[in-house]
């Protein structure tokens, strides 16, 4: 295991803001199931999890068809992430910690940063998986090389998430002493380091993927009535109204939102191209209906993962 890294600075939003998403939305939804949150896009193929009268499982959706994923001997599998054909996520037996996994298409590997009680894995790329882990002192994010595990720890902060990573550049969020969450961006494939985001008039910013330039998550701010999903593309950002954005690829957004009979479902946005924008917006076309009166996801961690 490695020292935690350090906070260098502040990395502010610009101040443009875009608050008419020029997306479109597809609602995702497994047969059957209850609820669905959608938390990992790979190209064509998305991954998340749901939750249905047996239980809670992960899915991985490759644009027409359903699979479900299921760690053998795990009770409940929650997927996350997914990079080719590569998928991450954690599961639970009938007793004991909670462990991650990593899915190769094939065969399942355990992960577990060594002493902790638990681990939580969230992001994958082509050289690391991030997530967090819960020891004796507290939550810490991680970054996993395959070879050992190096944990990242925003000084000063009560806990630590490490949620997407892409190119080296690691996404996540922490929580205050203040109870407030705040999101960050480590630039661990060169300085290491660990800053925090700012998003002009958040009151808690939780950044959740990352795919380039492009980072995505949540927010809230002190006049809001709940969350709104976020994509920020190094200049500017676009607000995703009443929804929990959570992984980007390709300019494609996945994620979920509270519908209007109060169960979660998932989404896929795909941005809109210029000329068709310009004509939805006149034509003054809904692009999302969820329940305006938000609420808090029941049982939600510092992860918001686990019910």
């Amino acid at each position: 295991m490695k020292g935690a890294l350090s906070v260098l600075g502040v990395v502010t939003f610009a101040t443009t803001i875009n608050l008419q998403a020029q997306y479109t939305f597809t609602t995702l939804s497994v047969p059957g199931a209850l609820q669905t949150r959608a938390w990992g896009i790979s190209g064509n193929n998305i991954v998340g999890y749901y939750t249905g009268f047996t239980g809670t499982f992960g899915f991985l959706y490759n644009g027409s068809s359903y699979t479900t994923l299921s760690v053998p001997g795990a009770v409940t599998t929650w997927a996350q992430g997914i990079s080719g054909n590569d998928i991450v996520g954690y599961y639970k037996a009938s007793s004991g910690p909670i462990y991650g996994f990593l899915y190769d298409g094939s065969s399942y590997t355990t992960l577990s940063v060594p002493g902790a009680t638990s681990t939580e894995a969230l992001g994958i790329d082509g050289n690391y998986i991030v997530g967090n882990y819960t020891s004796g002192t507290g939550t810490y994010g991680f970054v996993y090389d395959g070879r050992s595990y190096t944990t990242l720890s925003v000084p000063g902060s009560v806990q630590t998430v490490a949620s997407g990573v892409s190119g080296g550049y690691i996404v996540g969020y922490y929580l205050t002493n203040q109870r407030l969450y705040g999101g960050f961006l480590c630039n661990f494939g060169n300085s290491g380091s660990i800053d925090p985001l700012g998003l002009p008039g958040a009151r808690q910013i939780l950044a959740e993927g990352i795919s380039g330039n492009d980072i995505v998550g949540y927010y809230d701010t002190s006049s809001s009535s709940g969350f709104h999903g976020f994509v920020y593309d190094g200049s500017s950002y676009t607000t995703l109204p009443f929804t929990y954005a959570q992984g980007i690829s390709g300019g494609n957004i996945v994620g979920y939102y509270l519908d209007t009979g109060g169960n979660y479902q998932g989404f896929l946005a795909t941005p809109v191209p210029e000329p068709s924008a310009l004509g939805l917006l006149a034509a003054g076309v809904p692009t999302l209906l969820v329940h305006r009166r938000f609420k808090k996801e029941p049982g939600r961690t510092v992860t918001g993962r686990r019910q």
